[in-house]
């Protein structure tokens, strides 16, 4: 019993997975904050350019 919980305290495999979870977890909210603030910005841009063109015609 006590060789299965030493074997038990030294593993850190599960705890790997949940770090790599975690920075998983972060990039893909990096990459949605980034993708909206994107988003945002060409949607300011394209109505400035729409606004332009219907006030030229």
């Amino acid at each position: 019993m006590s060789k299965l919980v030493a074997r038990f305290v030294k593993d850190e495999s599960g705890a790997t997975a949940i770090e790599y979870g975690l920075i998983a977890a972060l990039i893909a909210l990096a990459i949605l904050v980034g993708a909206g603030a994107v988003g945002n910005s060409l949607s300011t841009k394209f109505n400035k350019i729409a606004t332009s063109l219907n006030e030229a015609n």
